[in-house]
């Protein structure tokens, strides 16, 4: 491995090691993609407020999100098709979330299932479920959930439809890929993920596969999957999830102040502020900018967290100052998976705890709590102003 000093650094190591197909997969937005550039870039509006002859000594990134001691206020968000992007990558996230304190994230559409994780750790990981029509498959996951320990419940609710991702459409994007010639002439030029691949304990959706209705082949699992997102989704749903799991529940895809007050209402312990990493609704807002807004209407009732284009400690401390409460990183940690397993993770997070500690100092701040709006420059207008 080259030094690695930054996130890009890592990216550059996973886009030489992983299939188009699955790097595609990960760095790709919805339509035009214009969501998933503002996610990165609007953190670049947000400038940092240095302050000096302030003590730095004893600085701690140490948190809590949702009761749940953290290193860092960063958690591990849930990336479907994880154990793609190297062999058996949901279990080598995991562990390194768990060495590091950090929260990990299991994705219903995982290749590693529940079961394989909860083997290869020893602490609570959280479960993202997604709310499907059939309701039998919904009480199997949580309960399956409950059985592994899971110690909170992540219900993403901006997939009733899959926003269209050109690369996918265009790469045919698999899990396991087709055996076409571009595929595999591609994959010849990645020994080290194919090798890989060959001992991984799963290739297929690991959640998915012992279910009857989803199909003995990927083809058929395919089709039920995508035949599957529950479009007459309502709250009421969302309250019947809460009483069945019976544990902390996160609402995560929320852009809206009024959809963050109907999450309070609902009596989820937290939310996340996401556009799903710009892969859904492409013209939304970034997450970044819709979040002051959401802070100032329910912040004091419900622990507010925030995902998409955090790709730097620094991002992470502008988020929170700006009243996040946790943040969560997907493409950041991928990269870092795809680049060298199990260990790239822990260097993504490295990297981020870095960042974060050394840039609180410069601010003139030694904990999380003490990170607010005024350690920001904030752009007139940068809510936006919008009828």
């Amino acid at each position: 491995m080259p030094v690695i000093t930054n996130i890009a650094d890592l990216k550059a190591q996973y886009k030489r090691r992983a299939p188009k197909m699955f790097y595609d997969y990960c760095e790709s937005g919805s339509w035009t993609e214009q969501t998933f550039r503002d996610n990165v870039d609007d953190f670049a509006d947000l400038r940092l407020r240095q302050r000096v002859a302030v003590d730095m000594a004893n600085r701690t990134t140490a948190s809590q999100m949702i009761g749940q001691d953290v290193t860092m206020p960063v958690a591990l968000a849930p990336v479907g098709l994880t154990g793609m992007q190297c062999a058996d990558g949901e279990i080598k996230a995991a562990r390194a979330a768990e060495a590091f304190g950090v929260p990990f994230t299991l994705s219903t559409m995982s290749i590693g299932s529940i079961e394989d994780v909860a083997a290869a750790t020893t602490k609570p990981f959280w479960f993202q479920l997604y709310v499907m029509k059939d309701r039998g498959f919904i009480n199997e996951l949580i309960d399956r959930a409950k059985a592994a320990k899971c110690s909170a419940l992540v219900l993403t609710l901006d997939l009733q439809l899959l926003g269209q991702r050109h690369k996918d459409l265009k790469n045919g994007m698999t899990a396991p890929p087709r055996l076409t010639i571009p595929n595999i002439l591609n994959i010849m030029t990645k020994p080290r993920w194919a090798l890989g691949m060959l001992g991984a304990k799963e290739r297929g959706f690991g959640n998915l596969k012992t279910y009857p209705d989803a199909g003995s082949n990927m083809a058929s699992l395919m089709k039920w999957i995508g035949s599957q997102f529950e479009l007459s989704l309502t709250w009421d749903d969302v309250d019947w999830i809460k009483k069945r799991w019976g544990g902390p529940l996160i609402i995560k895809g929320v852009l809206d102040v009024e959809d963050a007050k109907n999450a309070v209402s609902a009596g989820a312990d937290a939310i996340v502020v996401s556009n799903h990493g710009g892969r859904q609704l492409d013209g939304a807002l970034s997450s970044i900018r819709v979040l002051p807004d959401i802070v100032d209407a329910v912040g004091d009732k419900i622990e507010v967290h925030m995902d998409s284009g955090i790709r730097s400690g620094q991002d992470v401390l502008k988020a929170l100052a700006l009243g996040a409460k946790g943040t969560y990183i997907g493409r950041s940690y991928i990269y870092g998976l795809g680049a060298d397993g199990q260990a790239g993770v822990t260097k993504a997070l490295e990297v981020i705890h870095k960042e974060l500690e050394t840039t609180m100092g410069l601010c003139g701040a030694t904990r999380i709590d003490q990170l607010n709006r005024e350690k920001l420059y904030i752009p007139q207008g940068f809510r936006g102003r919008w009828e």
